[in-house]
């Protein structure tokens, strides 16, 4: 049996279809929809975990109950914050006002 020959431009399109991969991978993680609705509704995912747990809970603790990612729980915190609906206890937990 014979070994294969890499040559530079095998290695070259390797490369290059290694790279249009990563590529088409980061862009669909980085996508985020930032709107009223989805804010609105992530608002409230945060308030029935809170109100399901009836005691303060951290920012983790919110996106593990809620099943939402960290920014998306900061998201609904913001807006409950701006309501008035959620107060800021100690060690960074946050409970229902």
């Amino acid at each position: 049996m014979t070994e294969k020959k890499v040559t530079r431009r095998t290695a070259a399109k390797t490369t290059a279809v290694k790279k249009t991969v990563s590529k088409k991978v980061e862009a669909k993680a980085a996508e985020l929809v930032l709107d009223a609705k989805n804010a609105g509704f992530k608002a409230g995912d945060v308030y029935q975990a809170l109100a399901a747990e009836a005691k303060p809970l951290t920012l983790a603790e919110i996106s593990a109950k809620a099943n939402i990612s960290r920014e998306d729980a900061l998201l609904g915190i913001g807006w409950l914050f701006k309501e008035g609906k959620i107060k800021n206890e100690e060690n960074n937990k946050v409970a229902l006002a």
